[in-house]
């Protein structure tokens, strides 16, 4: 089959000692390349109340996982704790899951990015860390890939980084909580968004994004009440279509006053290039950014 990546999705599975298995509405698609509420409200809940599955992981991304929110049942998720991951649009259900239950959650690689033949290795490993492991750090990549490689496995040639972008030095430890940065503003003014009070924010947005987009974002953002308690900004990697220059978000950065004494680090290994690391939402990051050295620590728990 054209494109069929599978193969290598069922193999690194399996390699984790983990089975697949598909939600009964997977295959559904409509004209706006999701299915109905009803459908995928079902899927979810039918994971989470089986006690059989340990695991649910998103498929892909796309624009309307918010649609569900009013729908799901909160107390069945609570009581089902499991693993739960997924990136991009995803960041509504990973956020508003953990704010509406205090579940650890997980913004992460799909289901789909298993696919990936090449270059994947940092991606899968952090993913198992995040997953398996209580604690774990995150060791900066030298290279990265920002291409249509699900189309093409074989014409690949992966960047060069230079590495994380140190905007403003500190030292932070707080609570996860982030992602997709438009996709999580989605959120404000519901009940499932989760409190800014003591966090460490972790945001990154695709190629459709620029630095005036991205601005704003962040200012609207920023402007929620317990914002003026966040304890550290990490921002991911751009997409080379978004055209975003360091001396944009240091200008971008500089602007808010909240965020003039706290550490912030741009440039770093999640978001929509590859490699990703795996974000534990309601966990817990200590950022140490000093000179030209960036330290990044996860744990379950805070310390």
């Amino acid at each position: 089959m054209e494109f069929d990546n599978t193969q290598w999705i069922i193999e690194r599975f399996e390699a984790m000692g983990l089975t697949l298995q598909y939600g009964d509405h997977v295959d559904e698609r409509d004209v706006l390349d999701s299915s109905s509420i009803e459908s995928r409200v079902a899927d979810l809940h039918a994971a989470f109340a089986d006690p059989n599955v340990d695991g649910i992981i998103s498929v892909i991304g796309g624009f309307t996982s918010n649609e569900l929110l009013p729908y799901l049942d909160w107390d069945l998720i609570a009581a089902n704790p499991k693993v739960f991951c997924g990136y991009s649009d995803f960041t509504t259900l990973a956020n508003a899951v953990h704010a509406r239950t205090g579940l650890l959650t997980y913004v992460g690689a799909h289901w789909s990015s298993f696919g990936m033949r090449d270059h994947f290795e940092p991606t899968g490993q952090w993913f198992r860390k995040a997953t398996h492991e209580f604690e774990w750090s995150i060791e900066h990549q030298s290279e990265f890939t920002d291409d249509l490689w699900f189309m093409n496995q074989d014409d690949r040639n992966p960047l060069r980084t230079d590495g994380p972008w140190i905007l403003n030095e500190g030292d932070a430890g707080g609570k996860v909580i982030g992602g997709n940065l438009c996709t999580l503003n989605l959120l404000q003014g519901g009940d499932c968004m989760p409190s800014l009070d003591g966090t460490v924010l972790f945001l990154e947005d695709d190629g459709a994004v620029g630095a005036h987009d991205f601005a704003r974002d962040l200012a609207s953002l920023l402007q929620l009440p317990e914002a003026e308690n966040i304890l550290g900004l990490a921002i991911g990697r751009f997409q080379t279509g978004s055209q975003v220059t360091r001396e944009q978000l240091e200008l971008i950065i500089s602007k808010h006053p909240l965020l003039k004494e706290v550490p912030v680090v741009a440039n770093l290994d999640f978001g929509h290039t590859s490699p990703m690391f795996t974000l534990p939402i309601g966990g817990f990051a200590e950022l140490t950014a000093h000179g030209s050295t960036v330290s990044l620590n996860f744990s379950h728990e805070s310390k």
